[in-house]
């Protein structure tokens, strides 16, 4: 485990006080000089932003404002009273993550503004990163703003041009869906055939439709772009739509409250950041951390339980219906006997621990009552005797605590699960909140949602426990500051494939660009029985597709499920198939060797909708992984990232020459060699149609 949090900060801060000189712009400028923001009052009052980089537009004049029940158009009629800059330069160690090592350096400037027309004093915080920008608001107490509740935020992203975005339907609800591509002026006005679960009518009531963030775009002039927001606390989740339908300029909307209020509470009133990250190429916004970075240090004492973990399953036997949460129809998947099969399997290949989902009782009354259990076993699971059990062998038990969207119930049993979690020596546990959230009325992406993720990651961290939350509330970069918040689902994940018309190569192509942004992704890939062959007539899920009744499968090839391993970064990796599956095959040795955490990343070669190829170290050795649609291409990336003169043993599993992801996926090859490193410039990679490729360069 790394040494958590060093910091070495300089810090320099200028003051200007004008009001009348300033009120006319107020420029920001990245470390660099490339990157500039613009504040200033226009010619009604009202206070805008816009930003540019070289030269080029990247947001056109964009109102900032809020509409509130006592201040009903707060920033409409503004002063700038003062402003105030300083420069940040700090280097930071993350306890895991994309690399071992983070610089947070940016420019910052602070606008100390008066609202005239509602008697009102705030601050807008804007930070420009050479990657990127973000900007907040701060409304202190003060007399006449004490308890308040925001009917809007109006915070408007004027685009220069209508760019084409990658983006999915703001169901408030879910992110488990499949990626639109469209101009900015489509947003929210298509349905992508491929979502029939959660078609454009699907969503919640009569607001206007529009998307999820984050939201990626490109640009004919070769830019990239990507709108999210960080460190969401106590605030609704923001989503963005069109502010009105001939331009393109997106407009944040807030997940409200069953009143319609959006956010409630007592001064302070602060929002989160909303972010904008700017790359020459879609790998720079990958490589940003700037997420991450905007996100106050780690608050936590003890963190000696927080490791990334490499993981089996008792779970993807459920999702193909061969086994089942509860004890109905003899097919219980977690059973003592079951589990410690998987603990074998995990010790004897250098795994670090089992999920095991369905112990507990109260499976059978899902969707119809409280009745959620999460303490007491089913009677076929000894969760005493397996916990003993797998810490004999080296292996971690990963709790699982599925609410049904029982919010109200959970949180009057939550610390006594947790107490029991940690009384057994469990330290990981993965959370669940799959279908509508109970009380009626409010969403999984509202602020009393948010409140309710942020209050099982702190006390997940009283007792000793890290969080892996599905069907969550977005990343923001919150695991900066409670690292035990170590990975998430918040996307459209491996599981669709067992029982629908599953994820189209595409999809994971898409997520590396878009959802990948937010932090850490628990995708679970990993499945080697693409087809389900091997399930034979256990397989339970049959699906109409198109008037046909079909059995689900993978599109995609082997090869390309081992590099998702890479493509894909989470601290929390689960190999997903069964043990069956893994016994003796050559290509799973893959699987046993990929480390979880990083030293270094990068971005080799990509393509929004197309490919993408991403190389990461770890103590020396680097591991590559490269993805495509359903096109077959050869990529060809430099080998620079290798210590120029050593010598690596490359082992390279890919793709075989007649693979193809949906009549040959199984077909594969592996080849090893040696090089030294700045005697060989490059290599190719040829990847079939919804193919990967996975390479270890161990160094000798």
């Amino acid at each position: 485990m790394r040494i958590a949090f060093k910091i070495f900060l300089t810090l320099a801060v200028l003051l200007a006080t004008s009001s009348a000189a300033l009120a006319e712009r107020f420029a920001i400028n990245s470390p660099e000089g490339r990157l500039s923001v613009y504040f200033e009052v226009d010619s009604q009052g009202r206070l805008t932003y816009s930003a540019s980089r070289s030269g080029q537009p990247v947001l056109l004049t964009s109102p900032l404002g809020f509409e509130f029940k006592k201040h009903p158009k707060l920033g409409k009629k503004v002063e700038i009273l003062k402003t105030e800059e300083r420069t940040v330069d700090e280097v930071w160690y993350p306890l895991y993550g994309e690399r071992d090592k983070e610089t947070n350096f940016f420019n910052e400037g602070s606008l100390f503004l008066r609202d005239t027309g509602e008697n009102l004093d705030y601050r807008v915080v804007c930070r420009v990163y050479d990657d990127g920008f973000a900007f907040r608001t701060i409304i202190p107490p003060q007399k006449g703003f004490g308890s308040f509740e925001l009917m809007a935020e109006n915070t408007h992203f004027a685009f220069p041009d209508d760019h084409s975005a990658w983006w999915i339907l703001d169901n408030w609800d879910t992110y488990e869906l499949i990626y639109s591509n469209t101009p900015v002026t489509q947003i929210g006005k298509v349905d992508n055939p491929l979502n029939p679960e959660h078609t454009h009518g699907a969503s919640r009531g009569d607001a206007p439709h529009g998307c999820n963030t984050p939201v990626t775009m490109e640009t004919k002039d070769g830019l990239f772009l990507a709108i999210h927001e960080a460190m969401l606390t106590d605030y609704a989740g923001m989503t963005l739509v069109l502010a009105d339908e001939s331009t393109p300029t997106l407009k944040s909307q807030l997940v409200p409250w069953p009143d319609g209020v959006k956010v409630r509470g007592e001064a302070p009133f602060e929002t989160p950041w909303r972010t904008v990250q700017v790359a020459s190429s879609p790998g720079g916004l990958v490589e940003s951390s700037m997420i991450l970075n905007l996100n106050e240090p780690n608050k936590l004492g003890r963190v000696d339980y927080i490791k990334p973990m490499k993981l089996l399953g008792v779970w993807w036997s459920m999702h193909l219906g061969a086994e089942t949460w509860g004890m109905e129809g003899g097919r219980h998947g977690a059973t003592t006997e079951n589990v410690k099969r998987y603990i074998d399997f995990a010790a004897a290949n250098g795994f670090d621990g089992v999920l095991v989902e369905g112990w507990n009782t109260g499976w059978e009354s899902w969707y119809k009552d409280d009745n959620f259990d999460f303490t007491t076993p089913y009677k076929d699971f000894d969760l005493e005797g397996i916990t003993a059990y797998a810490r004999e062998k080296g292996v971690e038990l990963v709790g699982h605590l599925e609410t049904g969207g029982q919010i109200e119930s959970f949180e009057e049993r939550l610390v006594p699960a947790l107490d029991q979690y940690e009384r057994v020596g469990v330290t990981s546990v993965k959370t669940g909140y799959a279908g509508k959230i109970r009380p009626p009325g409010q969403y999984h992406h509202g602020q009393w949602m948010v409140r309710h993720y942020r209050k099982v990651v702190e006390e997940a961290a009283r007792h000793g426990i890290t969080v892996n939350a599905h069907e969550p509330i977005k990343d923001t970069g919150i695991r900066r500051t409670y690292p035990n918040m170590m990975t998430r689902e918040g996307v459209r994940g491996m599981e669709w494939n067992a029982w629908s018309r599953g994820n189209p190569p595409e999809h994971t192509v898409n997520i590396a660009f878009t959802r990948g942004l937010a932090g850490p992704m628990d995708y679970t890939p990993g499945i080697f029985d693409i087809t389900f062959k091997n399930t034979g007539d256990k397989y339970q899920f049959w699906n109409k597709i198109d008037g046909l009744e079909t059995k689900g499968r993978l599109h995609s090839t082997l090869a390309r499920q081992l590099a998702l391993f890479v493509v894909l970064y989470s601290p929390i990796q689960m190999a997903s198939d069964l043990p069956e599956n893994y016994q003796g095959h050559p290509a799973f040795q893959f699987l046993r060797d990929v480390p979880v955490d990083w030293g270094l990343s990068g971005v080799l070669d990509g393509k929004l909708g197309d490919y993408i190829a991403v190389v990461r170290e770890s103590e020396g050795d680097w591991y590559l992984g490269a993805i495509t649609d359903e096109n077959a291409r050869t990529l060809k990336v430099p080998l620079d990232f290798l210590a120029k003169g050593r010598k690596y043993q490359v082992t390279t599993y890919k793709d075989a020459s007649d693979a193809h992801y949906e009549t040959n996926p199984t077909a594969y090859k592996i080849d090893k060699t040696e090089l030294v490193a700045g005697e060989v410039k490059e290599m190719e990679l040829p990847l079939a149609p919804g193919g990967g490729i996975a390479i270890q360069f161990k160094a000798l």
